[in-house]
């Protein structure tokens, strides 16, 4: 199950990331991560595997393990918090309603977000399989995801606000428990200014990872014709941002930085790995703000 191993060897390009210089205004204040947390995410329902999704949580597994087809890769970008830096991990991630991936064995996970050794992980899906839907990827012997909500009207109008033109939503996860490593991840709505439930776990955490990530993630398939990944063409006007990247230490919470966070698979990745020359990668911040756009 080592999620990235063969990519972190990669020798990338060193001109391809955008600094934080050259980036627009920087997002709003976030929702405040110690905020009160009352009820569960309306519309959230527990993930049951058929035929409409099944081809989805293969390819969300095979993401997890160390291998790469010759006909697709997987790859990513973004920052990694190491073990025994957190205890709590909280961001602010975009959406877009009009992304649709065009090719049935692709899938764009991002932003994606786990805690070190958190018992869930919590993506942004784009796929032809499901559509487009938040999930709770469970890390704690589900090994599968556990739930799901829909990226509609309702879900936008209660979770999401406008950072940078975009709409977003924030996310937590917060171990609640250590000695039975018991995690939760809440949702912020802006409706009851307060953070809903969306999925608890408790258990060991079978990824095998000693970090945890907030990442942009691709499963992409080569066109032919252009030579590029189909979502290089999908995406053109599409923009992923991860804002407010904090982590939880000692019951306080802080933005992430370059000691505790570092930019992974490197801080200057080369889009042509990524099958989308056009690709940029922006640090927008010191480790807790990215975006990734063309």
């Amino acid at each position: 199950m080592q999620r990235r191993t063969l990519l972190a060897c990669a020798v990338l390009a060193a001109f391809t990331a955008i600094p934080a210089a050259s980036v627009s205004a920087a997002p709003g204040p976030a929702p405040d991560p110690s905020g009160p947390k009352s009820g569960h995410v309306a519309g959230a329902r527990t993930f049951i595997p058929d035929a409409r999704n099944a081809q989805a949580v293969r390819r969300f597994r095979d993401l997890h393990r160390s291998r790469l087809r010759r006909e697709q890769i997987h790859h990513f970008w973004g920052v990694e918090p190491a073990a025994g830096s957190h205890d709590g991990l909280t961001a602010t991630h975009s959406v877009d309603t009009s992304y649709r991936v065009s090719n049935g064995a692709d899938f764009t996970y991002t932003p994606t977000i786990k805690a070190a050794g958190s018992c869930m992980e919590i993506t942004t899906v784009y796929s032809q399989a499901v559509g487009n839907e938040i999930w709770a990827w469970d890390w704690c012997g589900g090994n599968g995801p556990a739930k799901e909500v829909k990226m509609d009207a309702n879900f936008l109008r209660t979770y999401t606000r406008s950072v940078n033109g975009r709409p977003s939503y924030s996310v937590q996860l917060v171990k609640t428990n250590a000695s039975t490593n018991a995690w939760s991840a809440y949702l912020y709505n802006h409706t009851t200014n307060s953070w809903s439930l969306f999925y608890s776990k408790s258990g060991r955490d079978t990824s095998s990872l000693a970090y945890g990530w907030d990442i942009f993630e691709i499963y992409a398939s080569r066109d032919p014709s252009t030579g590029n990944a189909y979502y290089c063409a999908d995406a053109k006007n599409v923009v992923f941002e991860s804002s407010s990247i904090q982590l939880r230490r000692n019951g306080a919470w802080s933005p992430a930085t370059a000691s505790d966070s570092p930019w992974q698979p490197t801080a200057t990745p080369n889009p042509r790995d990524y099958l989308c020359p056009s690709l940029r990668f922006v640090r927008a911040g010191a480790n807790d703000h990215w975006i990734v756009r063309q």
